[in-house]
């Protein structure tokens, strides 16, 4: 007999198998009743709107930084081009989400980054 605990749709099941030998019919276990899976994580708060860096904007891809066409403390425009991401041999800008003001690059030329990395924040 073998114990298992096997998670399905986030809930957790207990179950027990028996080894049958060669040729034996597999055998179906009882399983037992679902007990709660662990507790996840309560979320973070979202930060104010006037918050330092309030909007960031993330890699969507791995790749490389190219060139930075933006600096800390100048004003932007939603879809104004920020930094120039090197992936699979293509460039692609990565533009501001929103309206407002640069509050940092957090990225250097020629850096490498991975999806989701945080490169640059605004106000």
């Amino acid at each position: 007999m073998k114990n298992y605990t096997i998670t399905v749709n986030g809930t957790a099941y207990d179950v027990t198998v028996e080894e049958g030998g060669q040729g034996s019919a597999p055998i179906s276990a009882p399983v037992a009743a679902p007990r709660p899976a662990a507790p996840k994580a309560a979320p973070k708060p979202a930060a104010p709107a006037g918050a330092q860096g309030a909007v960031k904007v993330n890699a969507p891809m791995p790749g490389k930084i190219l060139n930075i066409k933006a600096n800390a403390g100048q004003a932007v425009k939603k879809g104004e081009v920020l930094i120039i991401l090197e992936a699979m041999k293509m460039e692609n800008e990565i533009v501001a989400t929103a309206d407002g003001t640069i509050a940092s690059i957090n990225v250097t030329v020629g850096q490498s980054v991975e999806a989701g990395d945080v490169l640059a924040t605004l106000n």
